[in-house]
């Protein structure tokens, strides 16, 4: 957008001009006509000496694309003039969600032909995907008689990552007993642990050649042996929006958990049920972990939220028989508390992790605080009734994850 266009001082200069007119001309006194001279002369400087064509470059400069939400950052803005512009103001649009804590999203400034300038401001991240995409540039002249506009396209993305607590993944096993850290899951195949013998299939290495049972039976043998590997790990998290208020909550859990299958070399999937569902498959690694946090990075409270559905749709499809299932959800919609049956009805084991939405409520009143009380006692009886189906960690979010889990499973 390019425009120079009067400002409202010289509209109603441009008007007195012209009552100036019309009163000589009605007077007859043609003399009058000379005072306005001046006011003319002064238009005509500001349009032929002082109309710059805003030829600047702007860049921005992120201290990196991926940063904690709630750290205070640096943004940089790098001017650079192709022109001498008396008084430039500069206008950041800073994106919803992130707050300027030091410093001004506005500068003015005047800048010479080839001069650089660089302007700064602090703002504090929240957790999600934040879009730099244009820079305001605007210019009036000293007389205030005309203003110039231009926008200039700049696009940068900041992802404001959910903060990682260091807590060790809770897994359940077959029966009643709880552990902690990776489960070695049997599989057969190259290993140490000897697990049969059976006839020889071509790729076998010589290595396993059973050579005294060849002589025995007349037939190349093999030894098949038992290896180990972690078990795959599902973290769901209910994006419903009965939880708003512990949505962050959430994924921050979601986010810790992921961090320890990372540091474990443990696969690890997962599930956002939002109206449409983020899946990220069962992977390991960094990459695979960075991707991961960038989807729970832009998690928000859903309304229509069919995570039961989702659920069933992606056991049949997607998950990996035999795999944990580690469940965040604060279990207060008759959606979330089906979902977990439906874990439970097809074979899979499954740890909840349920932040109580009502423990990060403050009561202002008398009242308030009964209800909040009278809801809580509610969830907890749903709670109850679910245990047969799960190992459920209540969770007091005003305490850490790692006590949470702590309290539940023997570290």
């Amino acid at each position: 957008m390019r425009e120079f266009y009067p400002t409202g001082k010289a509209l109603q200069l441009l008007l007195a001009l012209w009552l100036g007119v019309l009163m000589a001309f009605f007077a007859l006194r043609w003399d009058m006509i000379y005072l306005t001279l001046p006011i003319m002369w002064l238009f005509f400087i500001a349009v032929a000496f002082f109309k710059p064509r805003l030829e600047v470059k702007i860049e921005r400069i992120l201290p990196h694309d991926r940063i904690l939400e709630g750290e205070i950052i640096e943004v940089k803005l790098v001017v650079k003039s192709n022109e001498r512009i008396p008084s430039l103001k500069i206008t950041e649009d800073v994106p919803e969600g992130l707050e300027v804590v030091e410093g001004s999203k506005e500068f003015l400034l005047s800048l010479k032909k080839d001069e650089i300038r660089e302007l700064s401001y602090k703002i504090k991240v929240r957790r999600g995907v934040h879009e730099f995409t244009r820079i305001r540039v605007s210019y009036q002249d000293p007389f205030g008689f005309f203003k110039k506009d231009r926008e200039l396209e700049l696009y940068d993305e900041l992802i404001g990552v959910p903060l990682i607590e260091d807590v060790i993944t809770p897994y359940s096993t077959k029966g009643t007993k709880i552990t902690v850290g990776p489960l070695p899951s049997p599989r057969i195949g190259e290993g140490v642990e000897f697990h049969a013998i059976r006839e020889y299939q071509p790729g076998d290495p010589f290595k396993v050649i059973n050579w005294k049972a060849t002589a025995k039976i007349g037939k190349i043998m093999s030894n098949e042996y038992e290896s180990e590997r972690k078990v795959d790990v599902i973290i769901v998290l209910d994006a419903g929006y009965l939880g708003a208020n512990v949505i962050d909550y959430s994924v921050r859990a979601a986010a810790s958990l992921m961090l320890d299958s990372l540091k474990n070399g443990t696969s690890f999937g997962l599930l956002l049920s939002e109206s449409v569902p983020l899946w990220a498959r069962v992977d390991y690694g960094k990459r695979h972990f960075f991707k991961c946090v960038d989807l729970l990075s832009t998690a928000k409270p859903d309304k229509n939220n069919l995570i039961a559905y989702q659920v069933e749709h992606l056991i049949r499809t997607r998950f990996p028989a035999n795999a944990q299932i580690i469940y965040i959800s604060p279990l207060v919609s008759e959606e979330s508390r089906k979902a977990l049956k439906m874990m439970y009805y097809y074979g899979y084991k499954t740890i909840v992790i349920s932040p109580d939405p009502y423990s990060a409520l403050k009561p202002k009143s008398k009242e308030e605080d009964l209800a909040i009380k009278i809801l809580d006692l509610r969830r907890k009886a749903y709670l109850r009734k679910l245990s047969p189906y799960a190992l459920i960690i209540d969770w007091d979010i005003t305490k850490p994850l790692k006590t949470a889990i702590a309290e539940v499973v023997r570290l």
